[in-house]
C-alpha cells in the first residue's frame, strides 16, 4: 500500500498541479515549462515557509 509522508504528498500535488497550470495557462511549450516550474517552486516554497512558521508558533 502506498502511504506517502506529508512532504511527499506535497511534492506530488505540486508536481501535478504545476503541470496542469503550465499546460492550461500558457500557449508555447517553453512558456509552459517555465510557468510550471515557477508554480512548482511557489507551491513548495510556501509549504516550507508555512511549516517553519507553524514550528515557531508551536514553540
Amino acid at each position: 500500500m502506498f502511504a506517502p509522508s506529508h512532504f511527499t504528498a506535497v511534492l506530488l500535488f505540486a508536481t501535478f498541479a504545476s503541470v496542469v497550470f503550465g499546460i492550461t495557462q500558457r500557449s508555447t511549450p517553453r512558456a509552459m515549462v517555465r510557468y510550471g516550474l515557477f508554480c512548482w517552486v511557489c507551491f513548495v516554497g510556501v509549504v516550507i515557509a508555512a511549516s517553519w512558521l507553524m514550528f515557531f508558533i508551536r514553540r
